[in-house]
Formats: C-alpha cells, sequence, structure tokens
C-alpha cells in the first residue's frame, strides 16, 4: 500500500500534463488536418512562410498550386497552409 502511495504525485503530474499540453495539441492538429483536406480552388490562403495566394489547383492528398501573383503558381505541400482566409462556395449541381 505504502508504494502505491508513492506512484500518486506522479500519476497526478502525468494527468495534468495530459489535459494542459497533450490533449489540446492533438485537438489542434485535429482541425489542422480537417481544414487542409477541405482545400478546394479559389481558396484564398497563406504558407508557412507567410505567403499570400489563391488555391488554383488541387493536384493530389499531398500537394496544390497557388498562385501567389498574377500568373505566378508554385506547388505547395498542403501541410505547409496554416490559415485559409477566405472558403468558396461550393459548386452547385
Amino acid at each position: 500500500m505504502e508504494a502505491f502511495g508513492q506512484f500518486v504525485p506522479l500519476i497526478l503530474i502525468f494527468a495534468i500534463m495530459w489535459f494542459l499540453l497533450i490533449r489540446p495539441q492533438q485537438k489542434k492538429m485535429k482541425e489542422h488536418q480537417a481544414m487542409v483536406a477541405a482545400l478546394r480552388k479559389g481558396d484564398k490562403v497563406v504558407t508557412q512562410g507567410g505567403i499570400l495566394g489563391k488555391v488554383t489547383k488541387v493536384k493530389d492528398d499531398n500537394e496544390i498550386e497557388v498562385e501567389i501573383a498574377s500568373g505566378v503558381q508554385v506547388s505547395v505541400v498542403r501541410s505547409t497552409i496554416t490559415q485559409v482566409l477566405s472558403k468558396t462556395e461550393p459548386a452547385a449541381s
């Protein structure tokens, strides 16, 4: 019984770290993955490098094409998109 009493503070520290650090980080990561998965043509985005652009083409699951100036398009890894400034409306079917 005495050995269990020594582990209680350790268990409490782990529980506090779980709720203050690990859980919020996992939630933020899931939100980012959902945002990146929902990208489509016409969305205005910000990359990790601070470049503002407009999505012109969704190439595959890992890459998109972003227009950063008139006639200037760059390929960007999807996960480097940090923010979507404005979403386009889905096309009416």
